[in-house]
């Protein structure tokens, strides 16, 4: 696989840097903001829901570092994905492909920052929640980027191991210890993550076509992905119930997961049965409130039970 080696390789790349402020943002841009924000979050909840004793201000630290780490990671998927994002129309415009900012800067600044988070967390918090930081990095650069992602339409399945990690590092931040309730979060957003960007590939068959990727829409067809996402949106319902069941949460979040719950399987249902384009953007956009909420609804859960 030819690495992406000068900047301006993508097909619209521009001749010139632009200012330094459009410099900052493209290395902002380069975190996968809106991913590391899910991440942040979600890491978040796993550290607020182990009523550890971290001082408010390490907590927010921990926070911090979950985020950067996502960032590195995501950084350096741009970089070893520079070929493949300059053959799609959503994501020929990255700093990367677009010339912006070079393959190497690219590198660098993904694994300082990611390098950066794993000390950062490890000084903070404890040592078993930077060691799971830094396995979710690894995983995440070596497993699903440079092993599955070119490999197997099963790449966001296993990959999304790396994304599922972090309500048990915020948890392992606040206790030194990891235990069934961030397993549970884990087992919800490592089902959720197929359903979620499968939904995507849908709608964006013909990028990852264009660009080699074997996306489950492209290798299994339209009509497979579509059964398979109402399939993981049915057992999805047993992680997310999972915590009230067992009394690890109260009423309020088990009312709230249900309704969430029965939401996803109703457009999944719909998008199994007519497959519009429209349906399978509104999946994809419903899945991400989807999570935002359950969690949240995790929180306020907690907060009124005590």
């Amino acid at each position: 696989m030819a690495r992406p080696s000068a900047v301006g390789i993508g097909p619209d790349a521009p001749n010139t840097r632009l200012g330094e402020e459009a410099r900052v943002a493209d290395f902002f841009a380069l975190l996968k903001p809106r991913v590391a924000a899910l991440v942040a979050f979600t890491g978040f909840v796993g550290l607020w829901l182990a009523g550890g004793t971290v001082h408010p201000f390490l907590a927010a630290v921990a926070v911090l570092a979950i985020a950067l780490g996502s960032g590195g990671a995501g950084a350096i998927n741009m970089w070893y994905e520079a070929d493949i994002d300059a053959r799609m129309t959503r994501t020929r415009s990255r700093p990367v492909p677009a010339g912006r900012v070079s393959p190497s800067a690219a590198l660098g600044f993904g694994v300082v920052t990611a390098t950066f988070a794993v000390m950062t967390l490890a000084l903070a918090t404890t040592y078993l929640a930077a060691g799971l930081l830094a396995g979710a990095v690894l995983f995440y650069v070596f497993v699903y980027t440079i092993w599955l992602k070119r490999r197997t339409p099963q790449n966001i399945v296993i990959g999304g191991a790396a994304g599922a990690l972090p309500p048990v590092i915020g948890w392992a931040a606040a206790t030194g210890t990891i235990d069934l309730f961030p397993l549970l979060l884990f087992g919800l957003i490592f089902i959720w993550t197929p359903a979620h960007f499968w939904a995507l590939a849908l709608y964006k068959a013909e990028d990852y076509a264009r660009a080699s990727v074997p996306m489950l829409p492209v290798v299994a067809g339209q009509a497979e992905t579509r059964r398979q996402i109402l399939l993981y949106a049915v057992a999805l319902q047993a992680f997310a119930l999972a915590p009230w069941a067992l009394g690890l949460s109260g009423a309020l979040y088990g009312t709230g997961a249900v309704v969430l719950g029965a939401g996803f399987v109703a457009l999944a249902l719909a998008l199994w049965r007519r497959g519009t384009v429209s349906l399978a953007r509104a999946t994809f956009a419903y899945s991400i409130l989807y999570l935002f909420l359950s969690f949240a609804l995790l929180i306020v859960d907690r907060a009124v039970g005590r």
